[in-house]
């Protein structure tokens, strides 16, 4: 049976302004581990259509900085202290996002690939988006800094689930309210990140293991 689109937490969205329903996903993430804060620095991953901008944008404050990116072109309302960015995310060197060089505070991704209707090989293509999104935090996220990724469920994310737990002082999944009942999307949330530290790479270098579909 197919799912209604229009929901609940659609027209809320629709109601509060808001570019989509999934910004009450990140919501409730945030009011449950308190990822995001007043002055952070935040980056989002896969911002179309921008509701988790919107909610960064808000969050932050007058004090804090949001950079997203996406390769679709993001419509949302969002604050000058937004600086949105359309490209492809594997291919986008790092220092894109940041390039006075300073860390970011948090990091969160809502990216999920083109589903294709084998539910193996969409669960294989989630989990490298969701790694690509975790590696990043090497070059990227400062010491103590979150992050939060959504990922599809399945074997596929046994190995990362791994290396996310390693790489922060607490690591949690989490699904939701917001998430509809037939889907089998869950998000990884790490708190406290204390893994590798990359030094800057190079101007132009992607990052290491940045193309998982090239």
């Amino acid at each position: 049976m197919a799912y209604n689109r229009k929901d609940g937490f659609f027209h809320k969205a629709q109601k509060e302004g808001f570019a989509a329903r999934s910004i009450y996903k990140l919501e409730a993430i945030d009011e449950r581990f308190k990822l995001i804060r007043k002055g952070d620095r935040a980056l989002d991953l896969g911002s179309a259509p921008g509701s988790w901008l919107q909610y960064l944008d808000k969050i932050v404050g007058e004090r804090g900085s949001v950079v997203g990116i996406d390769l679709k072109k993001v419509r949302a309302v969002v604050s000058e202290r937004v600086r949105v960015l359309q490209g492809d995310i594997r291919k986008t060197p790092l220092e894109t996002y940041n390039p006075d060089g300073r860390r970011f505070d948090v990091i969160v991704s809502d990216m999920a690939p083109n589903t294709s209707g084998v539910r193996s090989l969409d669960q294989e293509r989630s989990a490298q988006l969701t790694t690509a999104a975790f590696e990043v935090c090497a070059r990227l996220l400062k010491p103590g800094g979150n992050w939060c990724a959504k990922a599809y469920q399945g074997e596929s994310l046994k190995e990362l689930e791994t290396r996310v737990s390693q790489g922060f002082e607490r690591f949690e999944r989490l699904r939701p309210p917001a998430t509809r009942k037939n889907s089998f999307e869950i998000f990884l949330i790490g708190i406290g990140y204390c893994g590798a530290l990359d030094e800057a790479l190079p101007k132009g270098e992607p990052a290491k293991g940045w193309s998982p579909f090239d």
